[in-house]
């Protein structure tokens, strides 16, 4: 594997089509698509300022390094990443890649990030700012996650996601065969329409929560006193410990809890309006 080291690139393509390469403490200037049509890569200790670095690479590692605002879209179109110890600045990455193992990654602009990935891993990840984490994107599995960009994860499927805790507004909408454990869910409008959410040991707070759902899963969860209007049209079995402010017109299943504030029933729930709603004895 050949090195280059402790020198900078700009311009157009510097590295394009480069193979077996190892890149330490190099910079990237102004420019785009420094590192294009490449395989087996490794990248350590490096700062990207040039937009596009990573089009079509597969196989790479990235160590230790940092993307600024001006490295915008710098993960695009590649396979078999790992990435670790690394912060980025820049918005957009991520998108249409395969194989991603992170560890340790710090994004403060996630805007539109990890867009129709497939087979992510990720441990320790930060998300700041932004919108849309995870459009369209399967597969992924993550623990420890802490996130404050807002509407995250839409139309995702088999998602496992552990240890974290998520600020936003219309988290998990449209989503397929996602669980969530032992985290914590913050904003309106949680869970609509989604198919086979199931929710272990979490909790939740926002208005609105998981309406329009099919099969929900709910188990060991509580809920903030704002959780007005939850589980509207949804099919279900909730096993709720503590209490929740208001249920209103689920469709089906069950729903116990250790106090029920109130429930609205009205002419507007939908068949087969069969829900068993009580307290726990």
């Amino acid at each position: 594997m050949k090195t280059i080291s402790n020198t900078e690139f700009g311009g157009e393509r510097p590295l394009f089509a480069s193979h077996d390469l190892h890149i330490d403490n190099v910079t990237i200037r102004e420019g785009e698509s420094a590192i294009k049509e490449c395989s087996n890569i490794i990248a350590t200790n490096c700062r990207f300022e040039g937009n596009y670095p990573f089009w079509h690479v597969h196989g790479f590692t990235i160590d230790r390094c940092y993307f600024d605002v001006g490295g915008r879209s710098a993960l695009w179109y590649s396979d078999h990443l790992k990435m670790t110890n690394t912060k980025i600045d820049a918005p957009k990455m991520f998108r249409e890649m395969n194989d991603i193992d992170i560890e340790n990654v710090e994004m403060t602009d996630a805007d539109e990030v990890f867009w129709r990935c497939k087979r992510i891993n990720a441990k320790n990840l930060k998300l700041q700012g932004g919108t849309y984490p995870f459009m369209f994107s399967e597969d992924i599995t993550i623990d420890g996650l802490e996130s404050e960009s807002k509407y995250v994860f839409q139309y995702v499927k088999n998602v496992e996601l552990r240890n974290a805790r998520i600020t936003t507004k219309d988290a998990f909408w449209e989503v397929e065969n996602v669980t969530v454990y032992d985290s914590e869910l913050n904003g309106e409008y949680l869970g609509w329409h989604s198919r086979n959410l199931r929710l272990v040991n979490c909790h939740i707070t926002g208005e609105q929560p998981l309406c329009y759902a099919h099969d929900l899963v709910l188990e060991n969860c509580t809920f903030g006193p704002d959780c007005d209007r939850a589980f509207e049209y949804s099919t279900l079995q909730a096993d709720i410990r503590g209490s929740i402010t208001n249920i209103k017109n689920p469709t089906s299943g069950r729903i116990v809890a250790d106090a029920i504030g109130s429930v609205t029933i009205d002419e507007n729930i939908k068949a087969p309006a069969d829900c068993v709603i009580e307290t726990r004895p």
